[in-house]
């Protein structure tokens, strides 16, 4: 099956209501409840460690609406419009929001298997802690094991499909604001979350929830 690619002229309700969604969710993270609880609304819809205490499942859905700053979700944001507008419009409102949502609990599956194995060693180390009374390093070990939020997963789950059935098509970037095609950008980016997978240090940013919505996005095609 192929497709054409057409730029839609409007912005088609599932994109649209994505984007009022997030936008809704991070105003209420930011500044209605942002002491809600010991770690803020977003603490409390953001996805934890399956062994950590404060995992819940329905994290699993809400963490793909909540971000953790204007950066975040603009660029989330502006990846889900360009090319979430166009795969809707190829394919259907229910079928693109089918698939973006499968994206997004793919990537959540991905990084909870990853979390796992990460957190685990630091989850004996805390039991080991409070077993011998260490106080100041249960309150360090305390510290590790943050939970993910963002909608990160599913919009790279959608950048995927865009660019496997319209690989030619040059994209704008914003930094630095030149065109590339899809296919060079989706294949640096994969790069990119690969190479911040398997290194040894941690920079904030959850690769292996990226790579699981790529992966998704990619079977699903």
């Amino acid at each position: 099956m192929s497709f054409r690619y057409t730029r839609p002229d409007g912005l088609p309700p599932v994109v649209k209501n994505l984007i009022f969604i997030n936008a809704l969710f991070f105003l209420a993270t930011e500044f209605l409840f942002r002491d809600f609880g010991d770690h803020g609304l977003q603490g409390f819809l953001g996805l934890w460690p399956i062994n950590n205490e404060n995992f819940r499942p329905y994290q699993v859905f809400t963490h793909m609406f909540t971000h953790a700053g204007l950066g975040h979700i603009f660029f989330n944001m502006f990846g889900l419009w360009m090319c979430g507008r166009v795969l809707e419009s190829v394919w259907g409102p229910k079928r693109f929001l089918l698939f973006y949502l499968v994206c997004g609990i793919g990537s959540a599956v991905a990084h909870m298997i990853v979390a796992y194995f990460q957190y685990q060693p630091i989850l004996e180390a805390l039991e080991y802690a409070k077993a011998t009374g260490q106080t100041e390093y249960v309150e360090h070990l305390q510290s590790f094991g943050g939970y993910a939020v963002g909608a990160s997963g599913a919009v790279m789950g959608v950048m995927v499909a865009f660019a496997y059935l319209f690989p030619n098509t040059e994209l704008m970037l914003l930094f630095p604001p030149i065109p590339i095609k899809a296919k060079w950008l989706i294949i640096i980016m994969i790069g990119f979350d690969l190479f911040g997978g398997l290194g040894k240090t941690s920079d904030g940013v959850a690769h292996w929830a990226h790579l699981g919505g790529a992966a998704v996005g990619f079977l699903l095609v």
